[in-house]
């Protein structure tokens, strides 16, 4: 205090400079001017120290605020970020910022530390780079299978919409016992009906999008979707990533089975309710918290009553093949795929004695005729 105000007598004597006064006193200009200004204002007790605590905390929270948020945390199990995109939406409050929420919720013991891991980046990969539109790839899997409460296997089935990130389907059954073929394709033809055709689908190669056994690995559920005029894009084996986007949707999808429900039924009605909040309620932070139900639009392509036989050009030979996945070309048998047999397949000669074999759209291999020995080489 009584360097302070010694320095303010001297400044208002103005025997020198007062850069030069500052410097002989140790303080910087600006604390030099400060100090005059206090002196000026208040007398020597505007010379004192002032408390440095915050006239307003921006991280405080009105006390129903707080107890709302608590009671969307516990509803939905949601973050930060989703908790101020719902809060807003019943426009009745004074919505803080998120990094405010995630400190009430520390608090309030209701986040778990996350143990830090290195993460290996993947770079990403060319087939989802078209999904630029809904309905342009819809992503199939299973979730991880686990055991309700009476024993039952229960094998998620779940679709989603890549670019919108909409929850198609939800189904739980038995799917990964034996494949189950039929059972997906039931499930999906009552995704197609309500949501129309997308032009690819993007899947592992398990079963029953991928034969476990079989150079091409073709399944009937496969030849199903072609005829359909639907691509399919599979992975490379070992790098889920490559359907990433869906793999972390699993992530989310695991909060239905904390703890699992007591049978199949109570665990469908629980995914049920988890589809409508996820596509309807919850935002989506790639989509700029939007919710995927504001972004997905059906797809124009409908469901046709009747699935037509593949269509060939004029220049393409068809041939069917038999029970056994056999075809005859030039005096020749060829082994196609037990999962065409009685569809029609296309053989066009691009080269003497060199067929290219295609199903649909899909080119399965190419036959050499001049050596029949080789049979059908896979593309």
């Amino acid at each position: 205090m009584s360097e302070r105000l010694r320095f303010v007598l001297a400044a208002r004597k103005h025997k020198a400079t007062f850069t030069s006064l500052c410097a002989a006193f140790g303080v910087a200009p600006k604390t030099g001017y400060k100090w005059l200004s206090q002196f000026e204002a208040e007398g020597p007790g505007g010379l004192k120290d002032r408390s440095r605590r915050p006239k307003s905390n921006s991280r405080s929270i009105a006390p129903e605020v707080a107890e709302r948020l608590i009671e969307l945390r516990q509803e939905l199990g949601w973050g930060p970020k989703k908790l101020v995109v719902e809060l807003e939406k019943e426009r009745r409050w004074e919505v803080p910022a998120a990094s405010t929420v995630g400190e009430l919720l520390k608090r309030r013991g209701l986040v778990n530390p996350r143990k830090l891991r290195m993460r290996n980046r993947q770079p990403r990969t060319q087939p989802l780079r078209h999904a630029d539109k809904p309905n342009a790839v819809w992503a199939m899997d299973f979730k991880g299978w686990f055991r309700l409460g009476d024993g039952t296997r229960c094998d998620p089935l779940t679709v989603t919409d890549a670019f919108s990130r909409y929850l198609l389907c939800c189904k739980g059954g038995t799917f990964g016992v034996g494949g189950a073929g039929r059972e997906v394709w039931g499930e999906l033809v009552r995704a197609f009906r309500e949501h129309g055709l997308p032009e690819a689908f993007r899947v592992d190669n398990g079963q029953p999008w991928a034969a476990p056994k079989g150079q091409l690995a073709i399944t009937k559920l496969a030849v199903q979707i072609l005829k359909l005029d639907i691509a399919i894009e599979r992975i490379e084996p070992g790098k889920p990533h490559q359907n990433g986007r869906h793999e972390r949707f699993h992530l989310t999808l695991q909060e239905t089975a904390r703890p699992p429900e007591r049978n199949m039924r109570a665990q469908q009605q629980r995914f049920d309710a988890f589809r409508r909040i996820y596509n309807e309620r919850r935002p989506h932070e790639a989509l700029q918290q939007r919710t995927p139900a504001d972004v997905y639009v059906p797809s124009r392509r409908k469901f046709p009553t009747r699935i037509a036989e593949p269509d060939y050009p004029h220049c393409f030979e068809v041939l069917t093949p038999n029970q056994w996945g056999l075809v005859t070309l030039r005096r020749h048998q060829y082994f196609i795929s037990v999962a065409t047999r009685g569809e029609r397949v296309g053989f066009v000669e691009v080269e003497e004695g060199c067929f290219e074999v295609y199903f649909c759209k899909l080119l399965l291999g190419r036959i050499h005729t001049s050596h029949p020995d080789l049979g059908l080489v896979a593309a």
